[in-house]
């Protein structure tokens, strides 16, 4: 499954669905291109399910039916990060294959004719399977899909709170980052887990979780990126021409090369918040969600308290394109420190795709970040009224 890193509200919008087969020729190396090639996604809500027959027959791929048979491989290619959703329509689809590719169009039907769900909202497709009737499918958006398909814990077996912090204070200001690992799985959570700490905003640059050998030039390259790299290839990497990159060598848990100023890039006092938040109970937790939460949740607060006062400044017109007060927005922050930053900040393409999407809507996007907002919001103005009652 493929997914864009984008996080766009689509609701209201109409799945442009497509089932194709790709050519039984094609190398499991082509796929990616070959789909994107054949299948362009023309609205954020597109999706495709596309059928991969093997060449080579296989006994192993499908259970149903007896001797050799082409294995197949069902995909999907979406705009949107929704894996739960996905993962359900997959399911659907592998079952109606059990009995028949025929009984995979109606399916296919229902979804094209269906709206794409909002967030947080479900939709309820009619579906009939021989022998079975007629079902009832319901397929939700999360409100939220941030922590979807993130597993944090992989950064925290391979790094200290301190170097996760300054991975993110890097990552914030666009600079280079390489990921180094042995493993591919090692590489692909943690740099996965490491974008994922960006929330609200979504990395914007080139983003390549196993790096091939043929790309490893990729390294060299001038703009922004954030890659991973097999350990096997460490000492072509650091013989390559780099510069103002961090360099994290994830199975010692240390940095080969950085900056220098990696400790400097975030506000003294929210960094500190970020570590303590984070060190809190941190060895009291049990599931995958837990850890994923409690990592997440001090990096959105940070962001909270830094730029979430953005659609104050969002001016609109009549017609209700909105302008964002950039000047104005920075120089509200009462710390110079938090004011530093975000000067810096608001000049990232993580902020200007971020307030491109708030321009265009006359409402902030519901969501954990506006959920956030308004409870930090909240909290100051309990605050105010607080110190208001003892004088």
């Amino acid at each position: 499954m493929w997914t864009g890193a984008g996080r766009l509200d689509t609701a209201g919008a109409s799945w442009s669905v497509q089932l194709r087969t790709a050519p039984s020729s094609l190398r499991p190396s082509r796929l990616h291109s070959w789909a994107h090639s054949s299948l362009s996604c023309k609205s954020p809500a597109s999706l495709a399910v596309v059928v991969v027959e093997s060449a080579q027959p296989s006994t192993g791929c499908h259970p149903a039916g007896p001797g050799p048979r082409l294995p197949k491989v069902y995909c999907i290619i979406s705009c949107v990060g929704c894996f739960g959703l996905f993962s359900k329509i997959l399911d659907e689809v592998e079952k109606r294959h059990q009995i028949s590719m025929a009984v995979i169009y109606p399916f296919m039907q229902g979804l094209r004719e269906a709206a794409f769900p909002a967030p947080g909202k479900t939709v309820t497709l009619k579906s009939f399977i021989p022998d079975s009737g007629t079902e009832f499918i319901s397929l939700t958006r999360p409100l939220d899909s941030h922590l979807e398909h993130v597993d944090f814990n992989s950064l925290l077996q391979c790094l200290s709170l301190e170097q996760i912090v300054q991975i993110f204070a890097s990552a914030v200001l666009e600079r280079r980052l390489i990921f180094l690992a042995e493993d591919l799985s090692t590489l692909s959570q943690c740099i996965h887990a490491a974008a994922a700490l960006l929330y609200p905003f979504s990395w914007a640059h080139t983003y390549i979780p196993v790096v091939p050998e043929s790309l490893l030039a990729t390294v060299c390259c001038p703009t922004p990126f954030m890659v991973g790299v097999q350990m096997r290839f460490l000492q072509e990497v650091t013989e390559s021409p780099m510069e103002e990159v961090l360099l994290v060598n994830l199975r010692e848990g240390t940095f080969l090369m950085s900056v220098g100023d990696e400790k400097d890039i975030l506000p003294p006092k929210l960094q500190d918040d970020i570590l303590d938040a984070l060190g809190q109970g941190i060895n009291d937790l049990q599931t995958s969600e837990q850890i994923n939460e409690h990592v997440s949740g001090p990096f959105v607060q940070f962001f909270v308290k830094t730029v979430g006062h953005y659609a104050s400044y969002i001016k609109r017109e009549a017609n209700g394109q909105g302008h964002f007060q950039e000047r104005a927005f920075y120089k509200a922050l009462n710390s110079k420190a938090n004011r530093r930053f975000v000067k810096k900040f608001v000049k990232t393409q993580l902020f200007s795709l971020f307030i491109q999407e708030a321009e265009k809507s006359k409402n902030p996007p519901a969501g954990y970040f506006q959920q956030k907002i308004l409870e930090y919001e909240e909290q100051k103005k309990q605050k105010k009224s607080r110190e208001k009652t003892v004088k």
